[in-house]
């Protein structure tokens, strides 16, 4: 299976994965990582923007058919940070090569900001 960036015409007979089922992908299985408090789509992630496609927090760019994929994250205050970004960058590895079978060359976590919980919420 192929992945093509919007406006590139695929071959007869190709399979072609639109962006936003990346995204959201990604966005989901970021998601659901204990010690995650958001996707960071601040404006301090203009340069991201530039290059790449950008949504929500996660920026895709297609390089020689082979993904790379930048995560913008916030934490929570009383997260282990590298642990965090470990387990964001397995549950997005294995939550794509399950669902949508693409090649990623690799996944980077940015982290952007520490979040202190809201009264009643917990891990």
């Amino acid at each position: 299976m192929k992945y093509y960036d919007n406006g590139v015409r695929p071959e007869s007979g190709d399979t072609t994965i639109d962006n936003d089922i990346i995204f959201s992908v990604v966005g989901l299985a970021t998601r659901e990582i204990a010690g995650v408090a958001s996707l960071a789509s601040k404006l301090s992630n203009v340069a991201a923007k530039l290059t790449g496609s950008f949504k929500d927090g996660v920026r895709i760019t297609n390089i020689d058919g082979k993904l790379n994929i930048d995560i913008y994250i916030n934490v929570y205050f009383d997260s282990n940070i590298s642990e965090v970004a470990y387990r964001v960058q397995e549950n997005v590895k294995n939550s794509l090569s399950t669902m949508i079978d693409v090649e990623v060359s690799r996944i980077n976590v940015h982290v952007e900001g520490v979040e202190f919980e809201k009264d009643g919420q917990e891990d």
